[in-house]
This record gives C-alpha cells, structure tokens and sequence, in this order.
C-alpha cells in the first residue's frame, strides 16, 4: 500500500508549528512518531493534505522534575524513553511499566506520548495511568498556553478539545507522597496488543484504611472512565476482599463496553471487575503510609 501524496512541514518552533497549523487548518496534521498516522493513511482512513512535523522540537524530549509542580515530560518522549526514565522509574513505575506493555520494542522506540494521548484512542494505555496519578497536559497554540486536567482532555473516540492551532507540548504529573498505584491490562496476544480491557488505580492508604483512591478504566467506554462511585465505596474504609470484590463489581456497572472483534461487551465488563479487584489490591500493597 502506497502512502497518499501530501506536503511536508517540519518547523523550528513549538510557535511556528502553532502558527503553520493555524495558517492550513483542517488539512494539515501534526507527526512526530507516526506508527499510528503512517498506518491510517496506508489505509485510507485519513488523508491530510500537508504533514506537520514536530522532530525538530528536541525541547519536547526532556524529562524533568520541578519542586511544587512534579515529573514533567514532553510530549516528544517516546515510550521507551519513559520505561528507561530513572526519575520515572524512582517516582512513578507504573507510567514505566505501562509503557513497556505497549506495542513492540520497534514501535516503542519512536512511538511518543504526545501521540498516544493526542490520538484519543479508547485503548490506549498511557492515559489511565496517568488520569490515575491526576496528571494534567500542556496545550499551546498561537496566542494562547492553557493546562488542562488530562481527563478532561477527551471528547470522545479520536476526538478530544485540542483545538486546531494547538500542540500538546507536556504532561505534568503532580506532586502525591504516599501513593501506590499499578495499571494492568489484558490483550489478545501476550505482547503488543491493543488492550481489551485495561484498569489503572492510584490508592493512598493510612494503615489499613483506603484515604484516597482513583480508578480509571481503559477501552470500555469510549474516552478513558473514571469509575467514581466504586472510588466512593472505597475512601475512608479499610481494604479487604470483600469491598474489594464490591468494588469490582460496582466498576463493572459503571463501565460502558460495546462488542468488537476483540471481545464482547459481557465479557469485557466481566475482566472490569476482576481486574479492578487485582489493581486495587496491588496498589493499596503499594500506598501504605
């Protein structure tokens, strides 16, 4: 399969990028990775009149850790940059493990976290971790910068409120002490595949009392989901396996699965609930004070 005919921008600036998109609207897409663009246009499903590459903005690569704000990373680290981060490692391994469950070492080594949130797909693995960990995202555009909460980033399958002159430029994760958290994910294959069902939890435990805990779930709705009312079950009682499997179930309920190839909705609610239990488990494990 041949790629369609398109023009070629690569800009020196994160406000020429800007600038370059406002100026081509609609028919320009940014690039940077492109193990997902590139395969799109293989198969006719997108056809942008101009690339807009975003390789020359090395200052989007860096990771780095700010005092009273947290691990800011840029939005051009690739996923093996963040599995191999020592800062991401010591502060938030469950960002590097669930980069390391994506894909295959190939793509991990030019595909980019810009991407994998920008791309808004259900079943993408970065963005439940990183909703768990109440990471927010960086948005420039020509006139304006905004930094928003990353679960409100996503309007729906590979739609989100990024606005046509704007690039995500970094995700900062805050600043949270005494916080265990873990993503876990099942696929069809043991490597490589998209997620049938993902979960990720961030708890903070007092002893053996659950304090605080966020529960985000992965392509069982149609933008990542936080399971509020299984996150209210939780806050304030101690964690044992019954309110564990409680909260199962209740994620279960809040989830919103279709049926695909890949797995029907009854049986994806189903791994909703056991997978919930797992991760909740691992993380309170991890979150005691």
């Amino acid at each position: 399969m041949n790629l369609p005919d398109f023009d070629f921008y690569a800009p020196e600036s994160v406000q020429e990028t800007c600038e370059v998109l406002d100026r081509l609207g609609s028919q320009a897409k940014i690039i940077s990775g492109g193990t997902d663009m590139l395969v799109k246009m293989k198969y006719g499903q997108l056809s942008p009149k101009v690339l807009v590459s975003i390789k020359n903005l090395s200052q989007l690569t860096k990771n780095y850790y700010e005092k009273g704000k947290g691990v800011i990373i840029g939005a051009m680290a690739t996923h093996n940059d963040i599995v191999n981060s020592p800062l991401l490692q010591e502060k938030y391994p469950s960002v590097c493990k669930a980069a390391h469950h994506m894909a295959n070492n190939q793509i991990r080594n030019i595909g980019t976290i810009g991407g994998n949130i920008v791309n808004a797909v259900p079943s993408a693995d970065l963005p439940p971790i990183l909703i768990a960990l109440g990471a927010s995202v960086k948005l420039v555009g020509c006139s304006r910068e905004r930094t928003i909460p990353l679960e409100d980033f996503f309007a729906g399958p590979g739609e989100s409120v990024i606005a046509q002159d704007e690039i995500l430029t970094e995700v900062i994760i805050p600043d949270q002490s005494s916080t265990g958290s873990t993503y876990i994910k099942y696929g069809l294959r043991r490597s490589g595949a998209l997620a049938v069902v993902g979960v990720a939890a961030a708890v903070t435990m007092d002893g053996d009392v659950c304090k605080d805990v966020k529960i985000v779930l992965g392509a069982v709705a149609p933008v990542p989901l936080r399971a509020i009312k299984a996150e209210e079950l939780l806050k304030d009682k101690p964690v044992t396996k019954e309110i564990l499997e409680e909260a199962g179930k209740c994620a279960a309920a809040e989830s919103k699965p279709i049926s695909d190839i890949r797995g029907s909705a009854e049986y994806r609610r189903d791994m909703v609930r056991v997978f919930t239990k797992r991760a909740l488990a691992k993380a309170a494990r991890e979150g005691h004070v």
